[in-house]
């Protein structure tokens, strides 16, 4: 009896696996109800849309393990010119390395691009064994490294559990924070502010009261409810925000329609409009239990527009629909005084260079302690009444 074969390769991009051995990888015990961003879909869209791709500084090198011939591991992975769209900040690694005379780029990033959302980033297959895949699959990303000729490999907003393994291996590890809105069985957003401080809630009730007094309704649509038009209309919020922000904005028109085509039913686009006219919109994706809060613009200013369309529609959707959680992106302690708690996020690093490795590591030992410290400290100051 011959021994299975077991072997690492470069897949290129997503469209070159596939998205049966894809998906089969990505959520293998979850397929009622998927986590979004580790779908084909999802990176099939990013990349066939132009918005990562080679052109942009996201090459796709998606990482397979491979047995007898079928991929039983996947590590989605791209080639990168550049640290934009990755909410995982190593612009000061890069500058010093580049200032002592090392080249930084290329870089791999192990990641879903432009997208701050903890997840499995090792998939694996559901006949596969779990720590001897994903150990392949760290080992073969170390490896890529050299073969890339590329100075470093960052895995960014994986699951703790893939972090301790991680680190188990020798990459560094890191964390930073989020805030994230938890449902404690709420049957109604009167019953969340009812969680809260008596001033937390007056503040939260002022918001809202002002928005619905400039007269603003907001529609939650998803799968065939959302059409051409409406992708349109939201791409020109987007186009607004992303230029203010960034002043490149990451993701192509054609995104769009082919995540709407593709996975409409798992995205919730929530519009706000006033004298018939829709002046905001938030892109948000349902899956895994949670709601993704991604993208966000408007046309009109109107105070507390943001909150109400981003934090607390979000709120009251998760609760009509008893999911347990709200993500709401990257950064922002403006969110915990509207119910939005601090979590800590994970990644972990693997730099060839052994001084640059050295001092990394060096310094990530104090920023976990400081991150760590800063948590504790703001769920201190919650919004939430405090116990007798």
């Amino acid at each position: 009896m011959s021994e299975n074969k077991i072997i690492a390769r470069i897949a290129g991009a997503a469209s070159e696996i596939g998205a049966a051995a894809w998906n089969a990888c990505a959520n293998p015990g979850d397929a009622q109800d998927p986590h979004p961003f580790t779908r084909y879909e999802f990176f099939a869209a990013c990349e066939d849309s132009g918005s990562a791709a080679r052109r942009t500084g996201w090459q796709p090198c998606h990482l397979v393990i491979e047995n007898e011939g079928t991929i039983t591991g996947l590590l989605p992975m791209y080639l990168k010119s550049h640290s934009q769209g990755e909410y995982v900040f190593d612009y000061g690694w890069a500058d010093a390395f580049q200032r002592a005379g090392g080249e930084y780029y290329p870089k791999l990033q192990a990641s879903v691009p432009f997208t701050p959302v903890t997840g499995k980033r090792l998939l694996v297959a559901r006949d596969a064994p779990v720590e001897e895949t994903r150990n392949a699959l760290f080992a073969a990303g170390a490896a890529a490294v050299k073969e890339f000729d590329a100075s470093s490999l960052h895995i960014t907003f994986l699951t703790e559990d893939e972090w301790k393994a991680a680190g188990s291996l020798g990459y560094l590890q890191r964390n930073d924070q989020q805030f994230h809105w938890v449902n404690e069985n709420y049957s109604s957003f009167d019953d969340f502010l009812n969680a809260l401080s008596s001033s937390k809630r007056k503040n939260l009730r002022k918001e809202r009261a002002a928005v619905a007094n400039e007269g603003v309704t907001f529609d939650w649509l998803s799968g065939r409810d959302i059409n051409e038009a409406h992708w349109d209309t939201f791409f020109e919020f987007y186009m607004d925000t992303g230029g203010r922000k960034w002043g490149r904005p990451y993701l192509t028109r054609e995104f769009f329609s082919r995540i709407g085509a593709s996975m409409g039913e798992q995205i919730v686009l929530i519009l706000a409009k006033r004298s018939g006219r829709t002046i905001a919109g938030a892109l948000n994706f349902a899956g895994g239990g949670s709601l993704f809060g991604r993208n966000w613009g408007c046309t009109e200013f109107i105070p507390f527009l943001h909150f109400e369309t981003c934090y607390y529609q979000a709120i009251d959707y998760a609760i009509a629909h008893k999911l347990a959680k709200v993500e709401a992106g990257a950064q922002g302690e403006h969110k915990l005084l509207r119910g939005y708690m601090p979590v800590p996020t994970y990644s972990a690093h693997y730099i060839a260079h052994s001084g640059l490795r050295r001092a990394v590591g060096d310094y990530l030992k104090h920023e976990r302690a400081e991150v760590a410290e800063n948590i504790e400290a703001l769920a201190e100051h919650g919004p939430f009444r405090k116990s007798e």
